[in-house]
């Protein structure tokens, strides 16, 4: 349940342990024991300015986030494209519109760079995600995406 504490901002390394509880929800297949290393990889993402994790944070637990990318494009007048991924909000926590304001932070961000699209993927069976990133405006039928698992 929403506590009292509740606040949306960028996520920062205080974080991080949270963040990765929470993955565990969103990858349950996923080792997060190395602890180590994430901090290694978060320090990478906190010295790049294009790369930002927003998030929902219940006293002092992020509950709901998501991360942008901002990619540098040479068409469409040189306006970028920002990558929002892997979205997930705590089983206790849904249905409260948290993840609406986390990809609208992202969004934000998008904007900010001077993005011309902001894109979006999700599992191709998961149809409630779907309805629900429409509702946000993204187009489900615009694109047709491919991926190239490479571990």
């Amino acid at each position: 349940m929403m506590g009292t504490e509740m606040e949306f901002r960028k996520l920062a390394g205080q974080d991080l342990q949270s963040l990765l509880e929470l993955y565990k929800q969103l990858q349950p297949d996923d080792d997060f024991s190395s602890v180590e290393n994430s901090q290694i990889i978060w320090q990478e993402i906190e010295n790049n300015s294009d790369i930002q994790y927003f998030g929902a944070i219940d006293n002092g637990k992020v509950v709901s986030t998501c991360f942008a990318v901002y990619i540098p494009n040479l068409t469409r007048n040189n306006h970028g494209i920002c990558f929002i991924e892997n979205v997930v909000t705590d089983k206790d926590y849904r249905n409260q519109g948290l993840a609406s304001k986390v990809i609208d932070m992202a969004i934000s961000f998008a904007r900010e760079k001077g993005c011309y699209k902001a894109i979006l993927q999700s599992g191709k069976s998961r149809t409630e995600a779907h309805r629900f990133y429409e509702n946000k405006g993204f187009d489900g039928d615009s694109k047709k995406a491919f991926d190239m698992r490479l571990i």
